[in-house]
């Protein structure tokens, strides 16, 4: 273990033995990690591969909390006002680290303030999927049937907000379209009723919704990432369906509460780092259509700042406001 400890130190560049002795005593009881999201989800799937990981590396149990509401936020203030001593972590992303200070005047925390980055994990590409009872089977057929029935088209998100509401809120904006939204406390709820046809189609992550694609409940007509997926390569992109703008991917990392001990902060970005580094782990995120990304906690930290920017400008455009 002191070995594996050192090895980690000279590849963070820190070669501190103060990091080897933090690390003997951390983690000093059950760790958790907030998915601020109803379990189903993207962030819940992945959230609960790494918990699984942390868990055999330390073994000590790591476990996944789901605190939903609010777009998120309330998981995530959860995590803003808990001890920084590394035992409670929030499983960020797109959403609540990304477009969230746009979305809400009022929000109980900072969202770079009160956090400490800790690393990337992984980037989820978001699928287009329409009820089978819609008539339409590709990207430019559901913009022509928006256009010409405005305002009678639904969508469903996993609440106001949500990464797969500001998805689609960017998808009209691009298309020039009138869609009505439905938001629900979750994906898993959200799919519950989509299935059942009373929403006719929504833009999320791949991995709650390639079952039910694949079982024919579901119809995919688009992906949101620059390129096609491997495993979809019949399916075409948005960009490439006449909206070249249009890119949205959800990506997620973890962060802790500001002012974790940095020694805390270096341990689990490392074990972040060897668990993207096993080629199972790879399997698991390439068999979701997910992307391995991996950083240190200081380019987690730009990258969030990075999309805050980027997603303000697209909120104000496209007018979307959560109170």
């Amino acid at each position: 273990m002191r070995r594996e400890f050192a090895a980690l130190a000279i590849a963070l560049g820190t070669a501190s033995c103060t990091l080897q002795a933090h690390a003997q005593a951390y983690p000093a009881r059950p760790v958790r990690i907030i998915v601020p999201f109803a379990p189903g989800g993207s962030t819940d799937i992945v959230a609960r591969l790494i918990a699984r990981g942390l868990s055999e590396a330390w073994r000590q149990q790591v476990v996944v909390e789901n605190r939903p509401g609010a777009g998120g936020t309330i998981g995530v203030d959860h995590v803003a006002r808990s001890a920084p001593d590394g035992h409670t972590l929030v499983f960020g992303h797109v959403g609540t680290f990304g477009f969230g200070p746009s979305l809400y005047s009022k929000l109980p925390y900072d969202a770079v303030k009160d956090f400490a980055p800790i690393g990337l994990f992984t980037a989820v590409p978001n699928m287009l999927a329409v009820h089978p009872s819609l008539p339409a089977r590709s990207v430019k057929e559901l913009v022509a049937l928006a256009r010409a029935r405005p305002g009678a088209l639904n969508y469903a998100s996993s609440g106001n907000g949500s990464a797969s509401h500001l998805a689609v809120e960017y998808f009209k904006l691009l298309t020039k379209t009138d869609i009505v939204a439905i938001a629900y406390r979750g994906t898993g709820p959200m799919l519950v009723d989509m299935i059942a046809g009373h929403t006719l189609f929504t833009i999320t992550g791949v991995p709650p919704l390639a079952p039910f694609v694949d079982a024919g409940k579901l119809r995919a007509i688009g992906v949101g990432s620059a390129k096609r997926l491997p495993l979809y390569p019949k399916l075409p992109t948005v960009a490439e369906s006449g909206y070249p703008e249009y890119e949205v991917t959800t990506w997620y990392g973890l962060l802790a509460p500001a002012k974790t001990p940095r020694e805390t902060i270096l341990q689990i970005n490392g074990e972040l780092l060897r668990m993207l580094a096993r080629p199972e782990v790879r399997d698991v995120l390439a068999q979701q259509a997910a992307e391995p990304l991996g950083s240190t906690p200081e380019e987690f930290g730009a990258h969030i700042q990075r999309e805050i920017a980027r997603w303000a400008r697209v909120i104000k455009a496209a007018g979307v406001t959560v109170e």
